[in-house]
């Protein structure tokens, strides 16, 4: 079952989306792969630290993070990638490693990718690895109002 704190906050905001269920999955390219969505339109959710707080960085699956590029942007050159044991307890009602790209359930400000928002359809973990959600990226931008930066590969 998708995480209950996302399935609420979609349904009690009235927006469309669709639940893919797959076979279990472990990466954003087999995730994406399984739920026959494009790398290009699957978010995948990477949590980073930037100031002593937890930051959620979303992206292609068919891309990486250039740590420096985010660095740069953010103006921190200490930024790193947080390790499981940091905010694993931030997605109580989640797997690790499938949490959706909603940081706003969760209190973490969101930067998604250029390249991501410029699509018109957004897909991502549910909160589990066999199912995925698919939306609207206008609905989505509307709903967690994340900051469009330039950080992943091309």
């Amino acid at each position: 079952m998708a995480a209950r704190k996302l399935k609420a906050f979609l349904e009690r905001n009235g927006v469309s989306y669709e639940v893919i269920s797959h076979a279990r999955t472990y990466t954003a390219p087999e995730t994406a792969a399984s739920s026959h969505v494009p790398g290009r339109d699957f978010a995948k959710t990477v949590i980073v630290v930037s100031r002593d707080e937890m930051v959620m960085v979303v992206l292609p699956a068919n891309r990486r993070i250039v740590l420096s590029d985010l660095q740069d942007l953010l103006s921190d050159r200490n930024l790193r990638l947080a390790t499981e044991s940091e905010f694993v307890e931030r997605f109580p009602d989640c797997e690790l490693g499938a949490m959706p790209p909603f940081g706003n359930l969760y209190e973490l400000p969101v930067y998604i990718a250029q390249s991501l928002a410029e699509e018109p359809v957004i897909a991502f973990n549910a909160g589990t690895h066999r199912e995925t959600i698919k939306m609207s990226f206008r609905d989505y931008a509307e709903l967690v109002q994340p900051s469009i930066l330039d950080f992943a590969t091309a």
